[in-house]
This record gives C-alpha cells, sequence and structure tokens, in this order.
C-alpha cells in the first residue's frame, strides 16, 4: 500500500509563491505516475499537473506557465512549484498515485491519495 503526505499549503498573496511537496512511502516510486489535484468546496476535483512514470509532465491549461511539477525519485517526493498566485487559486490541493501514462488527468484513474494540503491566496 502506498502513503501519501502533502506539505507546504499556507496563505500567501496574489503574486506569491508556494511549494507543494508530496511524499510517498511504499511501493516502486519511480514506477508511479504522480497526479496533482486541486478541490473547492462543492466543486469536483480538478486536475492540476501530472508526473508520469515515463519522465512527461502534464499540466492544466490554467496553470501552465505559472506550476511546474518535478519529481526525486531518490527522495520519493514529487514537487508543485506555483508561482504568480491568483486568488482563483485557492484550493485543498491532493496528491495521488497511479500507474497511468494517458490518463492522468481522470481522479478515479488513481489508486492511492495523500490527505491535502490547504492553500489560500489572498488577493
Amino acid at each position: 500500500q502506498v502513503q501519501l503526505v502533502e506539505s507546504g499549503g499556507g496563505l500567501v498573496q496574489a503574486g506569491g509563491s508556494l511549494r507543494l511537496s508530496c511524499a510517498a512511502s511504499g511501493g516502486a516510486f519511480s514506477r508511479y505516475t504522480i497526479g496533482w489535484f486541486r478541490q473547492t468546496p462543492g466543486k469536483e476535483r480538478e486536475f492540476v499537473a501530472a508526473s508520469v512514470w515515463s519522465g512527461d509532465t502534464y499540466y492544466a491549461d490554467s496553470v501552465k506557465g505559472r506550476f511546474t511539477i518535478s519529481r526525486d525519485n531518490a527522495k520519493n517526493t514529487v514537487y508543485l512549484q506555483m508561482n504568480n498566485l491568483k486568488p482563483e487559486d485557492t484550493a485543498g490541493y491532493y496528491c495521488a498515485s497511479g500507474y497511468m501514462r494517458r490518463t492522468y488527468p481522470i481522479p478515479h484513474e488513481y489508486n492511492y491519495w495523500g490527505q491535502g494540503t490547504q492553500v489560500t491566496v489572498s488577493s
């Protein structure tokens, strides 16, 4: 079983930056696709970015050019660097692990989820 723990959330002003971390334990981390999703109350979980086991990375259009996903397989950790944050980025951010290569934007394709970390961007 894989356990995922997110950290790095917080309160930041618009235009600021945060770096989220997703630390994994259990299983072969380098073989996982790790996705970041976000969710606000009453809305569905939204795809943000993914680091596929193949080395490819993908982003939602809303964060492209502002967010960067990276992974350190030696540390079993994936990072989400978020720059130029906007109030609409405010949400709970969750990382998830799976084995997919193509269906990375689909939440139910992932096998394990972290507990989430809150990001709040003030205007």
